[in-house]
């Protein structure tokens, strides 16, 4: 395994593509609270799939590198996870849909796809006792650390009661105040 480290150039590009998909991410969050949701489906959309570019854009950065200094197409292909992949442009999947209908409780189409019920199982599972369902100390703390330091970087860190459950209100108020830089004493 190569020792090298990331070059300087491309360890800023990625730094600086990595805070934007935070601040997007963020983003996705804030407009899912009740208080601003009457734009939640574009808004939500559109810095959910930021986010997938911009992280595109850090893996593209980062393999046309390894390219570059000779890494192999087979391996670059592996780490790239290439058979994941799937376009946006396609839309919705089935097994996307089905997840759809457990969380609202419709009825599971009469297809008998071992995926379907899987995902529609998904589903359920979230609308139900769901990992969301109780207050994840994880989840909250993530939450938090995002709503603080977009509101730190914003200098508006009044605006985290406006719209925040208060427990995550109260985090990211703490978050924005640690990330607050302290004024240096006059010499």
């Amino acid at each position: 395994m190569e020792e090298t480290p990331m070059p300087e150039p491309l360890r800023r590009a990625v730094h600086q593509l990595i805070s934007e998909a935070v601040m997007n991410c963020q983003e996705v969050l804030r407009y899912t609270e009740p208080d601003i949701a009457h734009d939640w489906k574009r808004m939500t959309m559109i810095h959910a799939t930021d986010v997938s570019d911009t992280m595109d854009m850090a893996s593209m950065l980062i393999a046309a590198y390894c390219q570059r200094t000779g890494m192999a197409l087979d391996t670059l292909a592996s780490y790239l996870q290439t058979r994941q992949q799937r376009s946006r442009a396609a839309g919705p999947r089935d097994a996307d849909r089905y997840q759809v209908d457990g969380m609202l409780g419709t009825p599971l189409p009469p297809e008998d796809v071992q995926s379907a019920k899987t995902r529609f199982s998904m589903g359920q599972r979230y609308a139900e006792n769901g990992p969301m369902d109780e207050p994840d100390e994880q989840r909250l703390f993530t939450e938090a650390v995002l709503h603080g330091l977009r509101a730190r970087l914003c200098d508006d860190v009044d605006s985290l009661d406006g719209y925040l459950p208060p427990q995550v209100a109260l985090l990211a108020r703490k978050v924005a105040e640690v990330l607050e830089v302290p004024e240096l004493a006059a010499t």
